[in-house]
């Protein structure tokens, strides 16, 4: 399944609230392994995230990722990668560098002490998504402005 059917899904089952539980319920739902046959291969991941396979192999060599081998030889991804990999993409897709990640992930692997410090790095990134939202949302308006002015259709509708 593609990121954009994934957001779909996502914006569909959360509809109208604007609850924080009802988000992360989403997020529950979507990440769900039932709907992932293990293992899965490289095109199949890269398919499903919407990215490149040399994406995935990038974040391998990067440290952020283990990847089994089949028997002959090539990535076979289980469950866990693939969920991994769901919060890898979505990070870097919100913004969080490189850097930020592989420190995360250090901190995920060196276990549940580590729990403090990535709490406070998801909540600054979080306030950094938020703030990106707010800008974004300006930057929407004025070019519904500028589409207006020139005579065009605006709203959510379009």
């Amino acid at each position: 399944m593609a990121t954009d059917e994934l957001m779909e899904r996502a914006l569909a089952m959360l509809g109208d609230e604007d609850d924080d539980l009802a988000s992360i319920e989403v997020i529950h739902r979507l990440s769900n392994a039932a709907d992932i046959d293990a293992p899965m291969t490289i095109a199949e991941v890269a398919d499903m995230l919407d990215v490149s396979p040399h994406t995935l192999r990038y974040y391998e060599r990067a440290g952020l990722i283990e990847v089994g081998r089949d028997s002959s030889g090539y990535r076979a991804y289980d469950v866990e990668a693939v969920r991994r990999l769901v919060f890898l993409t979505r990070m870097r897709l919100s913004g969080m560098p490189m850097r930020d990640l592989q420190h995360y992930i250090e901190l995920v692997d060196a276990g549940e002490d580590t729990v403090p410090e990535r709490l406070d790095m998801l909540i600054e990134h979080r306030d950094m998504i938020r703030r990106r939202i707010r800008e974004l949302t300006l930057s929407l308006a004025a070019t519904e402005y500028k589409i207006a002015t020139y005579g065009g259709r605006t709203g959510p509708d379009v």
